[in-house]
């Protein structure tokens, strides 16, 4: 059965958000009070909004099956999902109202915009930290524990697996969240995402270890060190 949440704004950093800006040397300190401004513009315009099921999985090598009959292929996917016989499979979005921000300072104000667009990521990595924490203690209380989460385009699990999350979750009426025949989701600062489901404690990489680290692309500006 699918489950809808609505969150209280998470815990804001703005050093994340600073961090998407790429602030650095002599211009950070007008980039730390443009980040000012554009986090209390946003804050009213701002919504938190999850869907979420729990569906079997099954892996054969790089082959995942999950409930249903979706499969997929993913080394990097399937090493997370050792000992997992079952996935949580989660979108989340921040809403509209950042993007109609982003559309108005692009027009008029592009330095404007661009924060907007590293606050939008910054919000909605907090999103889905704290819905992945919530589950995470709903699922301890089992005896049950949670992997890193895992959305399609990282690694090397396709990015047109968003297909099938769609198909699963039904996001457009849940959660008010579209996506169009080139992949991409609207509202813009949207996730989907996989974790995997564990009886007992899961290998300890599979929890802690850098949410980059699986991922060859080492030039990224978003990259955690």
């Amino acid at each position: 059965m699918i489950i809808k949440k609505d969150y209280d704004a998470p815990q804001l950093s703005k050093a994340e958000v600073l961090r998407y800006s790429g602030a650095s040397g002599n211009t950070e300190q007008k980039l730390d009070e443009l980040a000012d401004e554009c986090i209390k513009e946003a804050a009213g315009r701002l919504t938190y909004k999850v869907c979420y099921d729990i569906f079997d999985v099954v892996t054969d090598g790089k082959r995942i099956t999950l409930a249903g009959g979706f499969e997929v292929e993913s080394s990097a996917f399937s090493k997370l999902l050792a000992g997992c016989d079952s996935v949580l499979v989660f979108a989340a979005t921040v809403g509209v109202g950042l993007d109609r921000l982003i559309a108005r300072y692009g027009e008029i104000r592009p330095s404007k915009a661009l924060m907007m667009q590293s606050l939008g990521a910054e919000r909605i990595e907090a999103l889905c930290d704290a819905f992945c924490d919530d589950i995470g203690r709903e699922l301890a209380a089992e005896g049950k524990f949670l992997t890193r989460r895992f959305s399609p385009g990282y690694a090397d699990l396709p990015l047109d697996f968003q297909r099938a999350i769609f198909r699963l979750l039904s996001p457009e009426m849940n959660i008010g969240l579209t996506l169009n025949d080139s992949l991409l989701m609207t509202p813009s600062k949207s996730v989907t995402a996989i974790a995997g489901v564990t009886v007992g404690e899961p290998d300890l990489s599979a929890v802690c270890e850098n949410k980059c680290a699986l991922c060859g692309k080492t030039d990224c500006a978003f990259r955690s060190s």
